[in-house]
């Protein structure tokens, strides 16, 4: 079996007496772009909270690049960027500086010119020099992912990280993504944007009531999108029950 970036099996989180993710299992390749779609509350934030060490799951196993999770947290979760929502940003730091910190505390030796060019790509140079607090959406949405990409990652996370982005920086964005996916970064991106998700994803998993009810990829993935515009959705529709159709 070829190395994995990301092997989850078999995951649950519990709040209180509701279970936010039942039994989820995942393996992701370096280099893949892996959607997860999924209705309000299905457990997509959750289970991306558990795999960057956010939260602390009640049973199953989490390995990064081969480190078990729960064995060596620091060696699992060092090569792992999160881009929660909001943003969570040192708001007293200057763009530059936050950036710097984060790459530095995961990577001794971090290439600089890399947080450079990232931030570069993602048109932050012009508000560097200012503190996080003062950005506006947008612009936090964008110092989010590139928090998640620099200091050497190898596995990126993201939840619902393009929405609020104009046009423009949207399609930036999914040019960096898929210029880390190059480079064997494995991304997991949680999205309700089905049209993001055809254009960017490589894979795409459904998830309902914290399980993943679907997983297509490869031919079968071509397959679906040759279809037409409105395929992703009707799989969709066809998997994930209506609102009120589901358990209270």
């Amino acid at each position: 079996m070829s190395h994995l970036a990301l092997n989850v099996s078999h995951l649950v989180v519990r709040y209180g007496r509701r279970v936010a993710v039942d039994a989820l299992s995942l393996s992701v390749k370096p280099g893949e772009i892996v959607g997860m779609l999924g209705p309000n509350g299905a457990g997509k934030s959750t289970a991306l909270l558990a795999i960057a060490g956010a939260l602390k799951p009640e049973c199953g196993t989490i390995e990064i690049n081969g480190h078990d999770a729960s064995k060596d947290p620091l060696a699992a979760h060092a090569r792992v960027g999160l881009c929660d929502q909001p943003p969570s940003l040192y708001d007293f730091l200057t763009v530059e500086e936050h950036l710097e910190f984060v790459a530095k505390s995961r990577a001794e030796n971090s290439d600089p010119d890399t947080t450079r060019s990232i931030v570069e790509r993602l048109g932050l140079s012009r508000v560097a020099q200012q503190l996080n607090r003062e950005l506006s959406f947008g612009y936090r949405q964008r110092v989010g992912l590139a928090t998640a990409l620099v200091g050497g990652t190898r596995v990126v996370l993201l939840d619902e990280t393009l929405n609020g982005l104009d046009p423009h920086a949207a399609r930036i964005t999914r040019d960096v993504l898929q210029e880390a996916a190059a480079r064997g970064v494995a991304i997991v991106m949680s999205t309700h944007l089905l049209g993001v998700a055809e254009r960017l994803c490589t894979r795409l998993v459904i998830v309902d009531q914290g399980k993943i009810v679907d997983d297509v990829r490869g031919p079968a993935l071509a397959a679906l999108l040759d279809q037409g515009p409105f395929a992703l959705e009707a799989l969709y529709l066809s998997r994930v029950a209506p609102e009120e159709g589901r358990p209270s």
